[in-house]
């Protein structure tokens, strides 16, 4: 699986972005950059990441860090996977 291919079609699911996703990388700004990313999108991102990737994330593991950029979120995903 192509973790960030499955984080950017999540991101473009979930934030109804409507294909934008596509022109992202590792780089992109998330948190404060997209206007679709309020603080309710950041709870169905985490739903939906949980579900797809098949993990558990807990409150104290998510702060803004996490989402600063679509290369903080593929990295967080990819080590929850990890383990």
């Amino acid at each position: 699986m192509d973790c960030m291919r499955e984080v950017l079609s999540i991101l473009d699911e979930v934030l109804s972005l409507k294909g934008r996703s596509a022109g992202f990388s590792l780089e992109t700004p998330l948190l404060g950059a997209i206007p679709e990313l309020d603080s309710m999108a950041v709870v169905s991102l985490i739903t939906t990441l949980e579900d797809r990737f098949g993990f558990a994330v807990e409150d104290d593991e998510i702060d803004g860090s996490v989402f600063a950029s679509v290369g903080t979120l593929v990295g967080f995903v990819q080590q929850k996977m990890a383990g």
